[in-house]
């Protein structure tokens, strides 16, 4: 199921064994992909997003701890191609991913390591506090590239672009973490993954090239019943943004390193 919804209070107990989701709902909506042809440059798709909130209760900080609880992001597997018919493909890469070298690497804002985020995404308690505390956290995450509709390594804008792939899966963590020693709690973990696929015709005319087709609709996340700790990966530099590389890949002779990383 895409929500799910696990009740529950707050026990008189430490921080560790009291800390408790109250309710977490994770969902794709239900939008289809949208496609923008209004540039004579690039194609531009925007993904339907997927969104992750959780009501979290935290027992009485009895010490002077400071804990912070949010959502850490971790990209496991990517795909993203982009076909220029017969003379070859671009495609982003995250080269350690691909290689095996790492079984996932960090999705964060690149900024709040290891946080996705660090506005409605996390909530810090400075202890000592007298009462439980309860708050919301949330996050949100979609798709909004542009693809050039010619060779990216040619100098021409001629439209050769046939067609758009792409299959990434992520896992997605809610933690809490000590501040001062590092100690992390991971209170619920959620899977999910977005697939496209864009046929595109780059006879037609623009605004009539491209057609997105299965799946319309994405699968919905997975709130796991058992709890996947986080890989050393997912916690620091660099981020999937900066560690991604788009290469060219002709059909015949050498790739070629488009954009480098930015790390």
């Amino acid at each position: 199921m895409g929500c799910v919804q696990s009740l529950g209070r707050c026990k008189p107990k430490g921080f560790r064994e009291g800390v408790c989701v109250l309710d977490l709902s994770a969902c794709i909506d239900p939008d289809p992909t949208s496609v923008d042809e209004s540039s004579s440059v690039v194609l531009r798709y925007r993904t339907p997003h997927f969104r992750a909130s959780a009501r979290v209760c935290v027992p009485p900080v009895a010490a002077k701890e400071t804990w912070t609880v949010g959502w850490i992001q971790a990209c496991n597997h990517m795909e993203f191609y982009n076909k220029y018919g017969a003379k070859g493909m671009s495609s982003w890469e995250l080269p350690d991913l691909r290689d095996g070298k790492i079984r996932a690497i960090s999705d964060s804002d690149g900024v709040n390591y290891p946080w996705y985020g660090n506005t409605t995404e996390t909530c810090t308690i400075v202890g000592p506090t007298k009462k439980d505390t309860k708050f919301i956290v949330s996050m949100n995450d979609n798709f909004y590239p542009s693809v050039t509709w010619g060779v990216p390594v040619s100098d021409s804008n001629a439209p050769v672009l046939s067609s758009i792939r792409r299959d990434q899966s992520f896992t997605t963590w809610l933690v809490a973490i000590n501040q001062a020693s590092g100690e992390t709690l991971v209170l619920q973990t959620v899977r999910w993954r977005m697939r496209l696929h864009i046929e595109v015709d780059p006879e037609k005319p623009l605004g009539k090239r491209a057609k997105l087709c299965e799946p319309i609709a994405q699968e919905q996340p997975q709130v796991l019943g058992k709890n996947e700790p986080i890989p050393p990966n997912a916690m620091v530099k660099p981020n999937a943004n900066d560690a991604q590389v788009l290469m060219w890949r002709p059909r015949t002779g050498e790739p070629v390193v488009v954009i480098p990383p930015k790390y």
